[in-house]
């Protein structure tokens, strides 16, 4: 059995989540990544050690069913997540706030925020019956 720590790292197929996710496999962690494009995840999990040391989640957070499917189909070996990093997220629409399509708007509340807020209900209830993460 592999005692290394597990992160889960949300939007790791670009930016500020994959940074995360180079850093914590070179440290050593098993890794939980998710995103929207599977092709970025498997590539990414192919080059940080393959499916023994990364988990690869295709999901999009602002979908409730398919997040909380998501987490109920991880592989027992990756459930006991140490560290969530709630990093998935976007921005819609460049003009000023007046201006903008309120459906976007609705849209990075659905995923910035109640993405975020699935993700940690789902993590928080194992890390408070481990004591830990």
């Amino acid at each position: 059995m592999n005692s290394s720590p597990i992160i889960m790292i949300t939007g790791a197929t670009a930016g500020f989540g994959e940074a995360c996710a180079r850093l914590f496999a070179k440290a050593g962690w098993r890794l939980i990544i998710t995103g929207r494009r599977m092709e970025r995840l498997q590539s990414l999990q192919a080059e940080l050690g393959g499916a023994s040391q990364v988990c690869i989640s295709c999901f999009d957070i602002s979908d409730r069913q398919a997040t909380e499917q998501a987490f109920s189909e991880l592989p027992a070996e990756f459930q006991q997540i140490d560290v969530l990093v709630n990093n998935a997220g976007l921005a819609l629409g460049l003009e000023p706030a007046y201006a903008t399509d309120p459906e976007d708007w609705e849209r990075m509340v659905d995923t910035n925020i109640k993405g975020l807020m699935r993700c940690s209900r789902l993590v928080l209830p194992g890390m408070q019956s481990r004591d830990r993460g």
